[in-house]
């Protein structure tokens, strides 16, 4: 299962574990990601996402349609279709 967010696109990035004696340690941080389904009303649909927190909030924000309609604008691949 990839870590990706398919809205934000945010996954791992690479840094370092530091010890008291400043040894490093290679680590990954990890996104906070969540499968989760929303109801669209507009195209009377359920539509199951891997999405970040931050996505999540954005969503809470604008709903769901509105930032999927802002991101197909953009040109971001969600892998949800909306026509």
């Amino acid at each position: 299962m990839s870590k990706v967010c398919q809205l934000t696109g945010k996954r791992p990035i690479a840094g370092n574990n530091v010890s008291f004696s400043h040894r490093k340690t290679k680590r990954r941080f990890l996104p906070n990601l969540h499968k989760k389904r929303y109801y669209i009303p507009e195209l009377d649909k359920w539509v199951t996402i891997k999405l970040s927190t931050s996505a999540m909030r954005t969503i809470n924000k604008l709903g769901i349609f509105e930032y999927l309609t802002k991101l197909e604008m953009k040109g971001v691949d969600t892998g949800v279709k909306l026509k």
